[in-house]
């Protein structure tokens, strides 16, 4: 029912008597740990969880054979656990370790294999190690289209994680193709306005913002914003990106009154969540600067791009390339109106951080040194 404080005060209540009456290598007392570890996973306390789930383990190990069954969900609750942390290495070895015992036990097209492959995709997904994450949820997709009825929830997510890849590697066409058989299933099984929904609207968006072809992105992010207003409260972290995606197309398009818009919307909601200098606002506070910029209003775009340039003097290290993007976009303006000198000084920021950031053949450098003569000639 997800009451997971509840959950938690009846498998306590559960364990002070397994932990009083039964040996302590008992397989119940086992069960109990991995129940509480479980729940703290859910309630995303990871640290929590791989405590118990250890303590889970210490069990099976002394009691069970190398290759039970229980073993192997005991290593893979770990892993879950590592992969919640953000330690993929680790969270891989344990995946592994439950694939092994897997491979051995069950036949090739159990769904608990698939399961498996799905996991080990996910962690190298996150990894960046795109063509290893691509060959396990393969694996897992395989075993799923064997298995499971055609249109299974369980399929439409593969078709989701495969779209993602691709999409990441660079290839649109291909994310597109799995993205459209996710969606496909999902508006067969799902409510008009289940959130998971808005997510495929917004992926598939997302691939036609990076094809160019705007007006089927604005297509898909519309969907999804509407999903968005109806299901999610209104100062929802989700909303503000839905604005955000749809601006971007608008100032893509050269529409910048429109973009600015729907980029005011998302920073009203990121000036309502999150405290003032969080790094989070740089985004909407750069968008809104350079959509002041396309519009030829300067002194605003200006504005705009001190107040990015603030937080992201403070949050970030001296040499990151968005301090140079931002010395730039406070260039560009200067620039414009004819104050050379502090458009100078603001382009040699930028060149300084690119060159400890980038190697000494990248194209950026090469516009930014541009840039610079083309001021000095001006002044």
């Amino acid at each position: 029912m997800g009451d997971y404080s509840k959950a938690l005060e009846f498998y306590d209540k559960a364990l002070k008597i397994f932990e009083k009456t039964l040996p302590p290598n008992h397989t119940s007392l086992a069960t109990s740990y991995n129940n509480i570890g479980l729940v703290y996973y859910h309630m995303g306390d990871y640290s929590k969880a791989l405590e118990f789930y250890n303590k889970a383990l210490k069990v099976y190990e002394k009691t069970l054979p190398p290759n039970h069954p229980d073993l192997a969900q005991s290593y893979n609750n770990i892993g879950a656990a590592y992969s919640g942390m953000g330690d993929y290495s680790k969270a891989l070895e344990f995946y592994d370790k439950t694939l092994k015992i897997r491979e051995k036990t069950l036949p090739a097209n159990h769904p608990d294999l698939a399961t498996s492959y799905n996991n080990i995709g996910f962690v190298y997904y996150h990894m960046g190690d795109y063509s290893k994450a691509l060959e396990f949820y393969d694996k897992s997709l395989k075993i799923f289209e064997k298995t499971l009825p055609p249109n299974h929830p369980s399929l439409a997510t593969s078709y989701n994680n495969i779209g993602l890849v691709y999409y990441h590697m660079g290839d649109y066409s291909k994310a597109l193709e799995f993205y459209n058989k996710a969606l496909k299933m999902q508006e067969k099984i799902l409510p008009a306005n289940h959130p998971s929904l808005a997510t495929s609207y917004n992926n598939i968006g997302l691939v036609y913002y990076h094809m160019d072809d705007y007006s089927k992105a604005l297509e898909f992010y519309d969907k999804a914003l509407k999903i968005f207003e109806k299901t999610l409260p209104p100062n929802h972290p989700d909303l503000a990106q839905s604005y955000n995606n749809i601006g971007l197309v608008y100032y893509h398009m050269g529409d910048y009154s429109k973009a600015l818009e729907f980029y005011n919307k998302a920073l009203k909601v990121y000036e309502k969540t999150l405290p003032p200098n969080h790094p989070s606002l740089a985004t909407p506070y750069n968008n809104i600067g350079a959509a002041y910029f396309g519009m030829g209003d300067y002194s605003k775009a200006l504005e705009f791009y001190d107040k990015t340039l603030k937080i992201r003097e403070k949050t970030l290290p001296p040499n990151h390339p968005d301090l140079a993007e931002s010395y730039n976009n406070i260039g560009a303006p200067y620039s414009r109106m004819g104050d050379y000198s502090k458009a100078l000084s603001f382009l040699e920021k930028t060149l300084a951080v690119l060159q400890t950031s980038l190697p000494p053949a990248h194209p950026h450098i090469k516009i930014v040194i541009d840039n610079i003569d083309y001021v000095k000639k001006k002044m």
